[in-house]
């Protein structure tokens, strides 16, 4: 059953990381939203299949229960992560497709800025252009963050993931039989689906804290609730090895994620993303300092970047 099952987050690694960097927690649950967003807009575009994207967030969060939350640019954590799950996947990306996706991800015509989405006249092609030394440039630091990211979780890339154990529970519940509603069955799988994904997003780890079954079964009440399907009377989630407690704390963080999407807007306005600078700010306008020094503010150029941004350059006419 090892395959069904993830390894949990000890309340030790928990404490552990929300005091890593003695950064706010609020400022914490920013970085964990925006970058978990971030990779999955990547996969979007990358055509990821979702199972793989999901993954990705999962190995993400992981890391961050071992490594300080701004050890790299949070962009490139999320680039690294993701080309990682692709490569040992069935569905690998090459490192040229996921720079290039981050690139435009991270510009001014980015579809996650609010702007830009409601404005496509606003996209400039010359904001997310990577020439070849900032593409030799990112490619690097990937390579380099990849291998920092494998040692820190141990090697270890496995990741169950609810979604499959989903579609069996409402199977076992009867959600397709003859007595529901024509087509309801299919709202509440594509619901459950919906509410597993945004689970992914959410800064309470959710998927490092409780098993997919679990993590299943509150979707699938959640979902039935929102679409009028009936459910047993009995106590149907303990069959599915979920406790009535367990299910009420998913059931509330669950349907908690649209509270914090519109906490991040207020607080980070348009923002498509947000980076290590933008931390150093906020933590500035709020008169905190950055305690014991592993909060890193904007990286200063390396030689290697340098060299990039001067090969680059046009030489100028004599």
């Amino acid at each position: 059953m090892s395959h069904l099952s993830n390894p949990l987050a000890t309340a030790e690694q928990l404490y552990k990381n929300a005091s890593i960097g003695s950064l706010p927690v609020e400022l914490q649950d920013s970085i964990r939203f925006y970058t978990a967003r971030l990779t999955q807009a990547a996969g979007i575009l990358l055509r990821l299949p979702q199972d793989i994207t999901a993954q990705a967030n999962v190995l993400l969060f992981r890391y961050w229960l071992v490594d300080d939350l701004v050890q790299h640019e949070l962009s490139d954590i999320s680039a690294a992560t993701i080309y990682l799950t692709a490569k040992v996947s069935a569905s690998p990306r090459s490192l040229r497709s996921i720079t290039n996706v981050y690139t435009y991800l991270l510009s001014l015509s980015s579809p996650l800025s609010s702007t830009t989405a409601t404005n496509t006249s606003s996209v400039d092609p010359t904001s997310y252009y990577l020439s070849e030394g900032g593409y030799i440039t990112f490619r690097n630091k990937l390579l380099h963050i990849e291998g920092q990211l494998l040692n820190a979780i141990g090697f270890n890339t496995h990741v169950a993931l609810p979604h499959p154990l989903a579609i069996t529970y409402l199977q076992t519940l009867d959600a397709f039989s003859s007595s529901v509603r024509q087509g309801l069955g299919k709202e509440v799988v594509k619901r459950t689906i919906e509410y597993l994904n945004s689970a992914l997003l959410s800064p309470q780890m959710l998927y490092l804290t409780h098993q997919p079954a679990s993590l299943a079964t509150a979707a699938i009440y959640l979902a039935a609730r929102d679409k009028g399907m009936k459910l047993p009377d009995v106590e149907w989630w303990e069959v599915f090895d979920c406790e009535r407690e367990e299910l009420g704390f998913l059931v509330v963080a669950m349907g908690s994620l649209e509270g914090i999407v519109n906490r991040e807007h207020q607080r980070w306005g348009d923002r498509g993303m947000i980076s290590r600078a933008d931390i150093s700010n906020e933590l500035a306008n709020m008169g905190i300092g950055l305690g014991n020094g592993t909060t890193k503010g904007p990286a200063v150029e390396d030689e290697e970047a340098e060299m990039a941004r001067l090969l680059d350059q046009k030489v100028p006419d004599a």
